[in-house]
């Protein structure tokens, strides 16, 4: 295999680990490569479908064409930070009540440490209703809808519709990016709609977010930072993200 080829590869490894790689990153990756020939790499990966190229970097094709991430791929990044969101997230949890639980591996972790308690959870993560079978006293619910077997999660309208007729006390929304200008966004417009349902049935939204997650854009707008109500995080949000939480009264964990 020759150097140019090599490199490729390596960049396509990159980005797929990563997700989102910017071109910065990518020079700071490939030191030794004119930024010449990095833009050519990025088109021509681009062109064969190998990559994406967005502006100022390159996505993951694996992300784009129909999921957020693999699961198994999320499940092993930031697993500090997540293990951090989850023990903070279950400190809200009250009994007796109606949580909708999301998909993502942050919301596996937590599923996995779910108190053995009377609550009626409904989730979209298969992974998450895999942990709590594990359980004797809550009622788990799955909503029907298409199966997206790379994120282990159930979205579609016949979800989104089993949605519609609960009112839960509590949502813990799992986040894929969040800008200023975009709000919260995920990369798959059906999955956007059931998330925007839950956060409608909610009378408390808990938005579960490490902070790589602060300046990622995906497709489709979820929800405004104000129509959330506590942010659940890893501790290392930037500045400018808690000044204007606290600007819209969204309490940070």
């Amino acid at each position: 295999m020759d150097s140019m080829e090599t490199r490729r590869n390596a960049i396509v490894e990159m980005i797929n680990e990563n997700g989102t790689v910017s071109f910065a990153q990518l020079k700071e990756a490939f030191p030794h490569v004119s930024e010449m020939t990095l833009r050519t790499d990025l088109k021509l990966l681009d062109e064969a479908r190998r990559i994406l190229r967005i502006h100022g970097g390159a996505r993951s094709v694996q992300v784009i064409i129909g999921t957020d991430d693999f699961l198994n791929r999320k499940s092993v990044r930031n697993i500090p930070q997540k293990q951090k969101i989850a023990d903070k997230a279950l400190t809200l949890l009250r009994p007796d009540t109606t949580v909708f639980l999301d998909s993502g591996s942050t919301a596996t972790l937590f599923a996995r440490q779910f108190p053995d308690q009377s609550n009626l959870i409904y989730t979209t993560g298969l992974s998450c209703a895999t942990e709590l079978a594990e359980l004797s006293h809550p009622a788990v619910m799955l909503p029907g809808g298409k199966l997206n077997r790379y994120s282990q999660s159930v979205f579609g309208y016949s979800a989104i519709r089993e949605l519609e007729r609960v009112n839960f006390h509590q949502a813990f929304l799992g986040v894929t990016g969040f800008q200023t200008d975009a709000g919260f966004t995920c990369g798959i417009y059906e999955e956007a709609v059931l998330k925007q349902t839950a956060v409608r049935q909610s009378d408390q939204v808990i938005a579960l977010m490490d902070s790589s997650k602060i300046g990622v854009k995906s497709s489709f707008h979820v929800c405004r930072l104000e129509d959330i109500d506590i942010v659940v995080s890893d501790g290392q949000l930037p500045k400018e993200f808690l000044a204007e939480c606290e600007r819209l009264h969204v309490t940070v964990l």
